[in-house]
């Protein structure tokens, strides 16, 4: 079923924040900072693989994501939902169900044998394609995805996710050089906040995270290990 009417976009931030917090998908350490695929530390962690699990809640940020899509890029803007190797697939996937559209997936590289084929499933040159994905940080490993889906002649100016750290201000630039515009539904912002509201963590912990939010990149430098 097609979603039509649902709340305002703060609304859907704070309600999708919640849900994190309640499955626990969200995880502050200032002490013991997380390593990052970077290899910088992070006093944040955020594990939205987890949805997949809640089948209530993967369904309602499913039906958020849906919505924002047509809200924000047009009811009729696309005409195949691809979901970015791994963490992207099962999103891609029930998005495209509920746009009734052809699901495709694009692995991170080529997988060696066979096709040798980076797209999964049909895309066809001129189809105009939204890649979904699980989060973006900074954006940069969205562009690999952008570019092997514009290697079949399909174009692809959309990129839809979950979760938006939204504390790099190079990230929307990155996209938007690459003629990609990016759709989400919260951010570390909205999960602070949430958290804030429900005593989810303690008051020492809230405020090293905040610190962080407000300058990532000194915190990291900061925290780096010797």
């Amino acid at each position: 079923m097609i979603p039509s009417s649902f709340p305002d976009e703060t609304e859907i931030a704070r309600l999708t924040a919640r849900m994190l917090l309640e499955i626990k998908a969200v995880h502050f350490n200032a002490r013991e900072p997380f390593t990052l695929a970077s290899g910088l530390p992070s006093p944040t962690y955020i594990d939205c693989r987890k949805l997949i699990s809640y089948p209530r809640i993967r369904s309602t940020l499913m039906d958020f994501l849906s919505v924002s899509v047509m809200r924000e890029a047009g009811f009729e803007a696309f005409d195949n939902i691809a979901g970015g190797e791994t963490a992207g697939i099962p999103f891609a996937a029930m998005v495209a169900e509920r746009l009734a559209l052809p699901m495709t997936y694009v692995r991170k590289k080529p997988k060696g044998y066979g096709r040798n084929a980076r797209i999964e499933g049909q895309m066809s040159e001129g189809e105009r394609v939204l890649l979904v994905e699980d989060l973006t940080t900074d954006g940069g490993s969205k562009l690999s995805f952008v570019d092997a889906i514009r290697e079949t002649g399909a174009t692809c100016g959309w990129t839809a996710v979950i979760f938006y750290y939204g504390i790099f201000p190079e990230t929307e630039k990155t996209l938007g050089d690459h003629g990609v515009k990016l759709i989400s539904l919260c951010t570390w912002w909205d999960v602070l906040a949430e958290a804030k509201r429900q005593g989810a963590f303690d008051a020492e912990t809230l405020s090293e995270v905040e610190k962080f939010l407000n300058a990532p990149r000194e915190w990291q430098e900061a925290n780096k290990k010797a």
